[in-house]
């Protein structure tokens, strides 16, 4: 994790915490010739856009005050959408029974990508149904070779 994600996380967290929002994720990515800083936000009934204009407002002004990043950037505050990361042990937990989207870093049963509903989450591994072809098939595969997760959208 970068110094500025962590910085960013630090500022957040009390004006998150006074709004009874929760940090889903931050990013500080290049694009182009630009640089962003997303904070993705989220609470169990959503996020309204004044939500996040607030959120956005209240961390520019700590960005403004301690300065840690040299050079200019755009500040992004949203939510995470539909496809909202999975990676606290929580954000699986809450994913139970939901259609996920898993890359792991290294092939199991062959293959490092998965799709298909989470059956089941003991804190050490995720129990999925995924469908490969036309049968379906259930998975285990252990958190520690989890490189990415998510909440995916199903068009079956």
């Amino acid at each position: 994790m970068s110094k500025v994600t962590e910085v960013v996380e630090q500022l957040v967290a009390p004006i998150l915490e006074e709004m009874d929002l929760e940090l889903v994720d931050v990013e500080y990515v290049k694009e182009g010739k630009n640089w962003f800083l997303r904070v993705f936000i989220d609470k169990d009934t959503g996020v309204d856009i004044e939500e996040c204009g607030v959120v956005s407002e209240r961390l520019g002004e700590k960005l403004d005050e301690i300065d840690p990043i040299p050079h200019n950037y755009f500040l992004e505050v949203s939510s995470p959408g539909a496809e909202r990361p999975l990676k606290k042990e929580k954000d699986f937990y809450k994913a139970v029974g939901k259609y996920v989207h898993v890359k792991t870093y290294e092939p199991i049963d062959g293959e490092k990508v998965f799709e298909g509903v989470l059956l089941n989450f003991d804190g050490e591994t995720l129990k999925m149904e995924v469908k490969i072809k036309t049968r379906k098939k259930e998975i285990t595969i252990p958190m520690e070779k989890v490189a990415k997760a998510r909440l995916a959208v199903s068009f079956s």
